[in-house]
């Protein structure tokens, strides 16, 4: 198969013919057809979070049609279209059977499957996953990591759900239980902060204030449904979201890798207000809250973290393509710029930059 291949940190991805093992027990093989370009995939590429085991497949949000399935899966078949979860869940633990799968005590042990093996090898050597390895025309995972969904729903449009739409409507939806009316910021509008706004649209928040250092990005946040926009490089963040709201937001939602952005979220909540965690900062940036600014006169301020919006990826991705389909969520708007595997390094290059609302890679 061809798979775009993380050789070494910090140095250049490469396009490789990677042999690929069949789907073992409970596993399935999909054809992808499309992969979004995540900032956890860059930020691992470009050394923010640490040393990876390499070489390693990249990518982390895909949909395709499911080819071959391993023994043991009933739930698949080949023909299915799926989303790709990058969160697998064994329905048995005490957080599946209690309504929270996301947060499975039977995780993949980074950089393989289940098992603790992995199923590509390249010039004789394993190359590892990252997560469900979407960077790549075929990916093996847990039959639990594919979501069928609808065969009239786009493949390119489901890709964004398998992350960055999950991920940014999950925290207002069902990590913060938004209700109608009440006030949420959304900090940092790449493709999770777009989908948090988004998320703040579906469920009538207002007002619904997008903050971004970048202009490109707040025009981006205005056609998600943002009613107001604050340039953090620009104003004072606090002063304005307290001017906007009259009290300060009752729900902020912070969707970059960013202390200060946490630090100006936190300022900017009103009494009782909520900060949704989401965005995940560079190794050994702490974030530092003093305990008055939570439980002081005036505040019981909660600090939510959200992993994967909270997720229930049995319900939700169904949930999510229909409010596609149904022309209320949106996901056209979202992608930008569409890439082949071969331009794998602009598409990070121009991510970095903040030129895209959302880009696809297409196999």
């Amino acid at each position: 198969m061809k798979a775009i291949v993380l050789r070494r940190v910090r140095e250049p991805l490469t396009v490789e013919e990677v042999e690929l093992e069949e789907p073992r027990a409970g596993e399935v093989a999909v054809r992808i057809a499309a992969s979004g370009v995540c900032h956890s995939c860059l930020h691992a590429a470009d050394g923010s979070w640490g040393e990876m085991p390499v070489p390693m497949v990249l990518g982390d949000e895909g949909a395709g049609v499911v080819e071959r399935v391993g023994p043991g899966v009933t739930r698949l078949q080949p023909g299915d279209h799926v989303i790709i979860s990058w969160a697998p869940t064994c329905g048995r633990c005490h957080y599946c059977v209690t309504g929270r799968p996301v947060l499975c005590a039977e995780q993949m042990p980074f950089g393989y499957l289940m098992d603790r093996t992995v199923r590509m090898r390249l010039d004789g050597q394993d190359v590892y996953h990252y997560g469900p390895a979407t960077y790549a025309s075929v990916a093996v995972v847990p039959e639990s990591c594919a979501i069928k969904i609808r065969d009239d729903m786009p493949l390119d449009k489901a890709a964004l759900i398998g992350c960055s739409v999950m991920t940014g409507v999950g925290a207002v939806i069902n990590t913060a239980r938004l209700q109608p009316g009440e006030s949420l910021a959304v900090f940092g509008c790449g493709g999770v902060g777009l989908n948090a706004v988004q998320g703040g649209r579906l469920v009538g928040a207002n007002p619904l204030v997008a903050v971004d250092v970048a202009d490109n990005k707040l025009e981006f946040a205005r056609a998600m449904g943002a009613t107001h926009v604050v340039n953090a490089a620009r104003q004072d963040v606090p002063a304005a979201i307290k001017q906007i709201t009259g009290r300060g937001a009752d729900y902020a939602v912070v969707a970059v890798g960013d202390a200060r952005a946490y630090q100006q979220a936190w300022d900017s909540l009103a009494p009782g207000g909520a900060c949704v965690a989401v965005g995940m900062p560079a190794v050994g940036q702490p974030i530092v809250l003093e305990p008055f600014s939570i439980i002081g006169f005036g505040n019981e301020r909660r600090l939510l973290g959200s992993r994967y919006g909270s997720a229930r990826t049995f319900d939700d991705f169904p949930r999510l393509v229909d409010l596609y389909l149904a022309g209320t969520l949106r996901i056209d708007e979202l992608i930008t710029r569409r890439y082949s595997p071969d331009e794998a390094n602009e598409a990070f290059r121009a991510l970095a930059a903040g030129e895209n609302a959302r880009a696809i890679i297409e196999f």
